[in-house]
């Protein structure tokens, strides 16, 4: 399938999308010049009736049926009621926040405010709202089933799907329909870094329960983060495909940070074994998902801002110099995310869209953007439409 693109984006982002180096290098000058107010709660401005209320979240914890003695803990909004005989279309709908490996759930708290109080001001019915910490994330317990204390590999991504599964499925008869406790809900995801693995794998493991998905800075699931780089040590190598002022020593400390961090072999605090990733999701085209009512989800494929990614790598841990990660990492991301757009139908895709000024955690550095995604998203799964038209 085409790569799609099209006028569905937020502002600014359609351009990003044809040359992120080029638009967020036209941004720089005002990234800093104001900084953007987070809604909260009772920030509305009503004009001439009362709005809805804000809605209270439920800050809570469950056991899963099948790893009794271990709680998960959630962040839950419950969707809006039907207002004037007009019932909420959304009613059957669930959307679910998947962290990566380094933010907890509080990590989408500013997204969620503004996502809320964009359908909030716009008198517009919204669904559920979930976030969670793995077992071994955030306020949550490790998983009971694991063996090792962390950093181990005590479960992989199958488990993590599984328990995420029983989960949701949880919440649903508990908090959404009493009445019918064998029903499941429909599912949004809106997903960061390894997140995103989870969903993909999630919607091939129980197909027909997914209906959208927000990809927010995917996961290369297929990579070892060490293979991208050239590697001075190999036979074939020459010195002078590097860009210039970059020295053999150079990359062979940068193979060797990302090495050491982000191999799928190295363990984590969380538990969360990548090990099997690489063979789960050998490929970022494919395979095609299966939706809700048996079509493809609906996809927003988004990826980091080039400049800020190599800006945000060479201050982090790792100091990677900016050069490096601008020849090789971001070209291999940008290639990753151009293959996403195919995994649903012709005409469901669109991306892959950059997120201008943005390093990784995407959500983290620009919430009102996820939040005007999401809401794009929502239209386009509740309208079954290809496209959406421009927004002001």
């Amino acid at each position: 399938m085409a790569r799609t693109t099209n006028t569905a984006n937020s502002p600014g982002t359609n351009r990003a999308q044809m040359d992120p180096i080029v638009a967020a290098k036209k941004r720089s000058a005002n990234a800093h010049a104001q900084k953007l107010q987070i809604p909260f709660a009772g920030s509305a401005n009503p004009s001439e009736e009362d709005l809805p209320p804000f809605p209270d979240p439920e800050i809570s914890s469950i056991t899963l049926d099948n790893k009794p003695g271990a709680k998960l803990h959630y962040t839950y909004y419950p969707a809006s009621v039907s207002r004037n005989n007009h019932p909420n279309p959304f009613s059957q709908t669930l959307i679910v926040f998947l962290n990566g490996l380094m933010l907890p759930r509080s990590s989408w708290d500013a997204t969620i405010r503004s996502f809320l109080e964009k359908r909030i001001v716009g008198r517009l019915p919204y669904p559920a709202l979930l976030s969670y910490d793995r077992y071994g994330q955030g306020d949550s317990d490790h998983d009971p089933d694991d063996k090792d204390p962390p950093p181990s590999h005590g479960h992989d991504v199958v488990s993590a799907v599984k328990a995420l599964k029983q989960f949701t499925l949880q919440i649903w008869r508990e908090h959404l329909d009493h009445n019918k406790p064998t029903h499941y809900p429909c599912l949004i995801f809106v997903c960061n870094s390894i997140g995103c693995a989870l969903a993909r794998l999630f919607a091939q493991c129980y197909p027909g329960t997914v209906s959208g998905l927000l990809f927010l800075d995917s996961i290369m699931a297929n990579s070892d983060f060490q293979s991208m780089w050239p590697n001075p040590d190999a036979p074939d190598f020459d010195p002078h495909t590097l860009p210039a002022g970059v020295t053999a020593d150079d990359v062979r400390e940068t193979r060797e940070a990302y090495r050491n961090m982000f191999h799928p072999d190295v363990p984590n605090h969380e538990g969360l074994s990548r090990t099997n990733l690489a063979r789960l999701l050998p490929y970022s085209d494919g395979p095609r998902l299966e939706g809700y009512l048996g079509r493809g989800p609906y996809l927003t494929v988004v990826g980091h801002d080039w400049e800020t990614f190599a800006e945000q790598s060479y201050e982090g841990s790792l100091h990677t110099p900016k050069i490096l990660t601008m020849a090789y990492a971001n070209p291999a991301w940008r290639k990753y995310n151009e293959g996403l757009v195919q995994i649903t139908d012709e005409g469901k895709a669109i991306g892959p869209i950059t997120a201008v000024r943005c390093g990784h955690f995407i959500q983290q550095d620009d919430p009102r953007f996820v939040s005007d995604e999401l809401v794009s998203l929502l239209d386009r799964v509740v309208n079954r439409v290809e496209q959406v038209s421009e927004r002001d």
